[in-house]
């Protein structure tokens, strides 16, 4: 597999795990509280950000260079933090980064598959009509 397509086979991955995320905060509910409390609820969104950092760590450095608007080695040092000193995340930082930044990650991951034209899959097309999620339930 060239560069190229290992990049995209990885960003239809991440943006599976976004979307994991998304429907873990609708089967929960978009409460802080519940995520605060529920130790269930936070081990599934954990594992999608361990996997989504892995992944990130997988692109090759040209393609991170050239599709630099998000922050590819924070992404990547989040699943360190999550993977190495899970007890010593801030809960808080998490639910952070899951409402706002996920959204974001999602969509721009997502532009860039449609740049490539390869959004024939099924679950990525019938997906992008959440891209604009209201995660305010």
């Amino acid at each position: 597999m060239n560069n190229n397509a290992r990049n995209i086979d990885i960003l239809e991955h991440i943006v599976r795990y976004c979307d994991e995320i998304f429907e873990t905060i609708r089967y929960f509910g978009n409460s802080f509280e519940t995520f605060k409390s529920n130790s269930i609820y936070r081990n599934a969104i954990s594992m999608c950000i361990l996997q989504i950092g892995e992944l990130t760590g997988h692109l090759s450095d040209s393609f991170k260079e050239m599709y630099n608007e998000v922050p590819w080695k924070n992404i990547k040092g989040m699943r360190n933090l999550m993977a190495h000193k899970y007890g010593d995340i801030s809960i808080s930082t998490v639910w952070e980064a899951i409402t706002d930044d996920v959204p974001e990650l999602r969509k721009y991951c997502y532009s860039i598959l449609e740049k490539h034209n390869v959004l024939e899959e099924p679950a990525l097309m019938e997906n992008e009509e959440d891209e604009e999620l209201d995660l305010d339930m």
